[in-house]
């Protein structure tokens, strides 16, 4: 069921923000939702290898849903090469890909040389039920579900003890986080066929400009992360909007708050 907010933009960002939680409720309470997360409870358990997994659809397809990788449904060889591969090891897959959504899910389920991680089907269950939300949002406005997946994002990022450069360089390889980061901003799709260490060097400088810093410590900062959304949907807006002048001052005063 498609979560519609009634606005779009800045305004839509805003009610998003009041009624995330009660909407986040309903979506647990869903009778599709909560089959998917008690069939998930009631197998995993019992899943002790990566072919198993990917061999059933139920469990494959939450799997997936929770770390934003649905799209990769049918690619059932791939996830289980990921799945089966040794995070330990900086050469295996996992390690090579530059989406860093694979290696969280494979350092969770556990399948490689790490132990699952603890209280699983509770971590993915709701992972799920937030993505599921996130899923639904963007059916009436994707920019709202890249805006909540980018808040998430960043503060996992955060969290992390990599080197900012090496989050910068994930940020790159997350195609839905870095549309964030690139539609705020201001870059262009040809920013994508730069050299990698140039395309570092613009993202850096750029939050540098808009949120004061280059460092995922102070990106992370509830403030920053507010300025780095609406930033994004403030631009957003001006490219697909028929009435997009109305939106120019807000554009103005964000770039310079």
């Amino acid at each position: 069921m498609t979560i519609s907010v009634g606005a779009t933009g800045l305004l839509g960002w805003k009610i998003v923000q009041r009624t995330e939680a009660r909407q986040i409720e309903s979506v647990a309470r869903d009778p599709v939702v909560q089959r998917s997360t008690t069939y998930f409870r009631d197998k995993i358990a019992a899943t002790t290898k990566a072919e198993e997994l990917v061999k059933d659809y139920r469990l494959l397809s939450t799997t997936l849903s929770a770390f934003g990788l649905e799209a990769d449904l049918p690619n059932k060889a791939f996830i289980q090469k990921v799945l089966e591969s040794d995070p330990a090891d900086k050469s295996s897959l996992v390690n090579r890909l530059a989406d860093k959504r694979y290696l969280r899910m494979n350092e969770a389920m556990g399948f490689g040389s790490t132990k699952p991680a603890k209280d699983l089907a509770d971590t993915i269950s709701t992972a799920f039920v937030q993505r599921e939300f996130e899923r639904r949002i963007g059916e009436s406005d994707d920019n709202l579900r890249l805006s909540l997946n980018a808040r998430r994002e960043v503060q996992e990022l955060a969290g992390r003890t990599s080197t900012d450069r090496t989050l910068w360089f994930e940020v790159i390889g997350n195609a839905p986080l870095r549309k964030v980061f690139q539609g705020a901003f201001g870059f262009g799709d040809n920013y994508a066929r730069l050299p990698i260490d140039r395309q570092l060097e613009e993202y850096t400088k750029a939050s540098e400009r808009l949120l004061g810093s280059s460092s995922f410590k102070d990106i992370s900062k509830p403030e920053n992360v507010e300025k780095l959304i609406q930033t994004f949907m403030a631009r957003s807006q001006l490219t697909t909007s028929p009435t997009a002048n109305r939106y120019s001052a807000a554009l103005t005063l964000l770039q310079n708050f």
